[in-house]
């Protein structure tokens, strides 16, 4: 088994919000994948004491237990209940009902010698490759459905879109957004290895359009994650003046992607 895990902040001066990690259980029977991307909350009050890095970590921790020691738990159920832990751990101090306590999107992984388990929440990405090379990407596009007027302003999506119907939802306090993530599973023979990326690595694809997912993952697995990264910033850097492809998007994100050949 072969696995890459390349994690990079959009800046060396701010701690880098995302989380990953890969799981593999003693006995040998499977394994599991996690990526977080904290959501960057806009300058002002977000209700909490804590920072995103801190909301990352702990959640992502969280599922790392919790995917490799109860196999018996759905991931939906896994993530339920990691949200839940979260939420408890700064519920007394913290306003876990304002729309920008600490948050992220998520996407899971989980494997045995039968099948491949997943789930996206939001706007990270999973990439499944079978065995003849073909890749299905794996997203939760509701973000990218809603109308351009409907993200005009920060205090427009906090309002109408932010974890409510009709719009996107992401892991922040509420155990019960496990419940809308895209979720399902594939047999274990048709896949052959994996990537997961936070929107800062797919960049790529979705805002500059140097290729497609197949591009995007042939490029991962033959010149590693880390090529990946160093193009997208590559290209960030020539955009950072015009903005034609980034627009309202910050410069540099943090960018994360975690390769798995099974």
């Amino acid at each position: 088994m072969r696995t890459e895990l390349v994690s990079e902040s959009g800046d060396p001066g701010r701690p880098n919000e995302d989380f990953a990690s890969v799981g593999l259980p003693a006995s040998g029977q499977g394994g599991s994948l996690i990526v977080l991307d904290g959501v960057t909350p806009p300058r002002g009050e977000t209700g909490c004491l804590h920072s995103v890095p801190w909301y990352t970590a702990r959640l992502g921790g969280a599922l790392t237990e919790l995917t490799v020691s109860y196999r018996d738990l759905t991931l939906a159920e896994i993530l339920s209940r990691a949200i839940l832990r979260t939420a408890e751990a700064h519920a007394t101090t913290c306003d876990l009902s304002h729309p920008r306590t600490p948050q992220a999107t998520v996407v899971l992984a989980r494997w045995s010698p039968a099948e491949i388990e997943y789930l996206v929440l939001s706007d990270s990405a999973l990439l499944a490759e079978n065995p003849s090379g073909e890749v299905t990407a794996v997203l939760d596009d509701r973000l990218s459905r809603l109308p351009r007027s409907a993200l005009a302003t920060d205090a427009l999506i906090d309002t109408t879109l932010r974890n409510k119907e009709g719009g996107f939802f992401t892991a922040a306090a509420d155990p019960s957004v496990a419940e809308r993530a895209v979720t399902g599973s594939l047999p274990r023979a048709e896949v052959r290895s994996l990537t997961a990326l936070t929107d800062g690595a797919t960049r790529w694809v979705e805002k500059f359009r140097e290729g497609d997912w197949a591009d995007c993952f042939a490029l991962v697995r033959k010149e590693g994650a880390a090529e990946l990264v160093g193009r997208v910033r590559a290209l960030e850097r020539a955009d950072a003046e015009e903005r034609t492809y980034l627009r309202r998007s910050k410069t540099h994100d943090d960018a994360t992607v975690v390769y798995v050949e099974l």
